[in-house]
């Protein structure tokens, strides 16, 4: 299962809010939706991976990790 625990420690760090991502990038798409699937765990697209890494200027594995169930 891939978990983004990561991001959501990263995005503290950063002082980088949900509503943020989804109302200052509007150009990267990231929708309420897309932040409920990163919530609950649920899969999300290799182009919103992409989006959240040039928000971020990460690397995907610093926002994803795999666990096993």
């Amino acid at each position: 299962m891939l978990a983004y625990d990561k991001l959501f420690l990263l995005l503290k760090e950063r002082d980088i809010t949900t509503y943020q991502l989804r109302n200052k990038y509007v150009e990267f798409n990231i929708s309420s939706s897309t932040i409920r699937r990163l919530h609950t765990g649920q899969s999300i697209s290799s182009n919103t991976i992409d989006s959240l890494c040039h928000i971020l200027k990460c690397k995907v594995e610093d926002i994803i990790e795999f666990k096993e169930n």
